[in-house]
């Protein structure tokens, strides 16, 4: 094959296929008619002697050729925007953009007030929706531009992601004011052997906390200990204030709910830190808007980590 005689044009449409697994929604996406897509990509099977996609029931299915060339196509695509837009200059005051981020039930809590606030200040014609994305989907998710950034309990290793630590913190327990453990001290820690003795109740998300909570309590061996799993964070306060159960939580959480709640927080011996992270894709790195938009959530979130003892 020549690759001269290949229009270029239609590696957009095989990028946008390969993220809709439709052709309508690609056509959509482009602002071209079904006739036109389906054009373009019998074009592109004449030219790579292969069907590239195939129907499946969820939609139009990858080929093994497909799944090789589409993240290099999608890749340089976005390399060339990047590079025909970086040179414009941001105003954020006179920006309409559409932010669209990753946040988890619990990063709504913990996130979304402040960076409302900010943009309103800040950006005020700028619109901000959070995407639910699974943390194991998040890096397609950034590389097909359906999401600008993530906030989370993330570590993705693909490439081109970009990831840099906002906080690290501990996990809490939270309970009524009358709940006291079962046998020990009652002070301000919680030892394994307390906790053992202890029943739990946990949010189990799926988006970017993915069950970090869940995860802890494994590794110390106290999953058994769990009887009541909720699907959000937000139900856990009602949970932990009217039963007798001990609910483990990120320590900025448990902040605020305390400023809210009549909890009682406890410190517990032995938690793993939890890490959050800011994540985006590198196409975006020199894009003066993206720039500014992680600029400012390091402004608002960004703590000094402190060196772990070694």
């Amino acid at each position: 094959m020549n690759f001269r005689q290949l229009d270029l044009n239609l590696l957009r449409v095989l990028a946008a296929i390969h993220r809709t697994g439709s052709v309508t929604l690609a056509g959509k996406a482009l602002s071209l008619s079904q006739p036109a897509t389906s054009n373009a990509l019998s074009r592109l099977r004449d030219y790579f002697e292969d069907a590239l996609f195939v129907r499946a029931p969820s939609g139009l299915k990858p080929t093994r050729l497909c799944e090789e060339l589409a993240p290099a196509v999608l890749a340089q695509l976005l390399a060339l925007e990047t590079v025909v837009t970086g040179h414009e200059d941001f105003e954020p005051a006179r920006s309409d953009m559409h932010w669209q981020l990753s946040l988890s039930d619990l990063g709504e809590m913990l996130f979304l007030p402040g960076l409302a606030g900010a943009l309103r200040s800040q950006a005020p014609g700028a619109r901000l929706s959070n995407i639910s994305v699974a943390a194991d989907e998040v890096a397609a998710a950034l590389e097909a531009r359906d999401i600008d950034l993530a906030i989370g309990i993330l570590l993705p290793k693909h490439r081109g992601i970009r990831a840099e630590l906002l906080f690290r913190e501990n996990y809490v327990a939270v309970a009524s004011p009358q709940w006291r453990p079962a046998s020990g001290r009652s002070g301000r820690m919680l030892s394994t052997r307390q906790l053992a003795e202890a029943s739990f109740v946990v949010a189990s998300p799926t988006a970017t906390f993915h069950g970090s909570v869940e995860k802890m309590l494994t590794r110390m061996k106290l999953q058994d200990r769990i009887v009541l799993r909720a699907r959000h964070f937000g139900a856990l306060p009602d949970l932990a204030l009217t039963t007798d159960l001990l609910s483990i939580v990120p320590e900025m959480y448990a902040r605020n709910l305390s400023q809210r709640y009549d909890f009682r927080v406890w410190g517990i011996t032995g938690a793993p830190a939890y890490e959050v992270r800011l994540v985006w894709h590198s196409s975006t790195d020199r894009d003066p808007a993206h720039q500014w938009m992680r600029a400012l959530v390091r402004q608002l979130f960004q703590r000094p980590v402190r060196a772990e003892a070694t």
